[in-house]
């Protein structure tokens, strides 16, 4: 039998397009509630609000794109 480890590691071979396929088909299988678009449009208008809330009450600041950009590249 092929352990986790190796069906792991032979993921890591794929192309990245590949891999978010199978990771996205992998997670599906878990039968997750939030695979619910009506549960996932939900959670994420409650999310949004918070934010929102958060930004005008002046607990939170945005960061600006090419800042945000420049630190998802390192």
């Amino acid at each position: 039998m092929t352990s986790t480890g190796d069906v792991f590691e032979a993921a890591l071979t794929l192309p990245e397009s590949d891999r978010a396929e199978l990771a996205h088909r992998l997670i599906a299988t878990l039968g997750d509630p939030a695979d619910d678009p009506d549960v996932v449009a939900a959670e994420w208008s409650i999310e949004l609000s918070r934010r929102l809330a958060d930004i005008e009450a002046g607990t939170t600041t945005g960061i600006p794109w090419e800042e945000l950009r420049k630190q998802l590249k390192s």
